[in-house]
């Protein structure tokens, strides 16, 4: 299969290789389910606004007499899907009541992209907000699911110039020492050396006298 996107900013188009009788290869369109990205998790604060990312990839690009959007949410696991929010040649805001008018759709179908803005974020926002695409010719509907977690304080920063301080002395005090060792070291090697020398010369003293060298005191 081969994937090419459009000059004119379009999605990619994709082929598929055929094999012919006579060996040849022919180009022939082929409809593949799209993937649909969006974050597992999403933290939002009380009373605030969020944004709710959700995008795809798909092989054609997007007809708004053909796509298709839905937004869903369930407060739990096994509850029922709510729909509150659709894409059917037009976005269409269902106004459910847990939402009222806090919903706004912030994405751009065209650039693949069909993500929403919650506003004034409430507690009992959270949940499971699923993301369903379809965009033919893709015969399958991708999906995506975001699990919204609402918190009533904001979480603690983290200050990093402790960090870089404390990091930054390790770092120097390391230095420091990786440097004394390495002066003790070259001293006690020339220390060495001169021990070395030293003993040489006496040695080659010593062999100079045993060879026969007179005594001052048999003169």
């Amino acid at each position: 299969m081969l994937c090419r996107r459009d000059g004119d900013g379009g999605g990619p188009t994709c082929t598929l290789l055929k094999s012919t009788s006579q060996g040849d290869l022919l180009l022939a369109p082929m409809g593949l389910g799209m993937e649909v990205m969006a974050p597992a998790t999403i933290n939002a604060l009380n009373g605030s606004s969020v944004k709710l990312s959700c995008t795809f990839n798909s092989c054609y690009k997007v007809e708004n007499k053909q796509f298709s959007l839905n937004w869903t949410y369930q407060e739990c696991r096994n509850c029922s899907e709510e729909l509150f929010l659709q894409f059917r040649t037009k976005i269409m805001n269902k106004q459910l009541d847990r939402f009222g008018n806090r919903v706004e759709f912030t994405g751009n179908p065209t650039k693949y992209d069909v993500s929403f803005t919650l506003k004034n974020v409430q507690l009992e926002d959270e949940g499971t907000y699923n993301c369903y695409v379809l965009n033919p010719p893709d015969r399958h509907r991708g999906h995506a699911s975001i699990s919204l977690k609402v918190l009533t304080k904001e979480p603690p920063k983290h200050d990093s110039t402790v960090a870089v301080i404390v990091g930054a002395s390790v770092g120097g005090f390391l230095a420091v020492v990786i440097l004394v060792l390495m002066v003790v070291k070259c001293v006690r090697r020339k220390k060495q050396q001169r021990l070395n020398t030293d003993d040489q010369k006496t040695e080659e003293e010593g062999k100079t006298d045993g060879e026969g060298n007179p005594d001052e005191g048999t003169k």
